[in-house]
């Protein structure tokens, strides 16, 4: 029951960052021009689409809230209480708040695209440390981990995961230089949109190299048996979304196919976090034999 909880909470972290990214391309970013009011005569302001559009995305804010404050209070009434459970569901509250407060900001700098930044990247946190929460709801208590995989495989997981963490960084770069600014008077940042696309992409295609590598070295090495699954997850999501990259630089970043690689960075987050939680395996400790 507690990993339903886990999985809703996740859900909903995912779900807040595509209604975010549907605010910033139907240039709804400054609809609500206040926080925590819609704007200074109104709390709620539905008067017009970009408003309104504004505010059912402050209003699913509060499903998050409490998706993430029964995570906490689940934690706690668990039977078998555990640390690893209540820090990582605290993570998630102290996340969202942070994330809130984050918000608030980028509206009262209207938009700065490094506001932006911050807050697009601290829901990628957000969204790894509900999928570690998710994971670890799913494991027997009294459990202990062992490493997984050669030496050589965690390596080049850890090097994936950095790997990642640079596109998704690049990436709000290549945003903060691009159209979409969520607003029509929203600053861009001063940078040639075509150069930072080109540093984003290059670093998709090595992170998407080192996988491809490390698919080889896993097929050859029975101590990879672990890593195939969680590694073919994260190849096929990495090749769909720099696919859906490549074709809405190509294509004038139309609305659609942004919102779907913004989804794409959701999902990498995810699969991600998930490759690197592969790299031990959960072993239950040995009950000593009676006397």
């Amino acid at each position: 029951m507690y990993r339903r909880v886990a999985i809703a909470s996740l859900v909903a972290l995912v779900a807040i960052v595509v209604t975010g990214a549907a605010v910033r391309l139907t240039g709804s970013g400054l609809g609500c021009d206040d926080w925590p009011n819609c704007n200074a005569e109104k709390f709620i302001d539905v008067s017009s689409t970009h408003s309104a559009i504004e505010q059912i995305n402050r209003l699913f804010t509060g499903i998050v809230v409490i998706a993430v404050a029964v995570a906490v209070l689940g934690s706690y009434v668990r039977r078998g209480r555990r640390s690893d459970l209540i820090g990582w569901s605290w993570m998630l509250v102290i996340g969202v708040f942070a994330n809130a407060l984050l918000g608030a900001l980028t509206v009262w700098v209207d938009l700065h695209p490094y506001a932006v930044q911050g807050h697009m990247l601290l829901s990628m946190m957000l969204i790894a440390s509900g999928t570690t929460l998710v994971r670890r709801s799913g494991e027997r208590d009294g459990s202990t981990r062992t490493p997984v995989g050669l030496v050589l495989h965690r390596r080049l997981i850890y090097a994936m995961a950095s790997g990642t963490v640079l596109a998704i960084i690049t990436g709000t770069v290549v945003t903060g230089a691009g159209p979409h600014a969520g607003d029509e008077n929203a600053v861009r940042l001063d940078v040639e949109i075509s150069s930072v696309a080109r540093v984003h992409g290059a670093s998709v295609m090595l992170t998407l190299l080192i996988a491809l590598v490390l698919a080889m070295k896993v097929r050859q090495a029975s101590e990879g048996t672990a890593l195939r699954a969680g590694l073919s997850r994260w190849i096929f999501v990495g090749i769909v979304q720099a696919l859906v990259g490549y074709v809405q630089y190509f294509t004038g970043v139309p609305e659609m196919l942004v919102l779907a690689h913004v989804t794409g960075a959701s999902a990498m987050a995810v699969v991600t976090t998930q490759l690197v939680l592969d790299t031990s395996r959960v072993q239950l400790e040995s009950v000593p034999a009676s006397q």
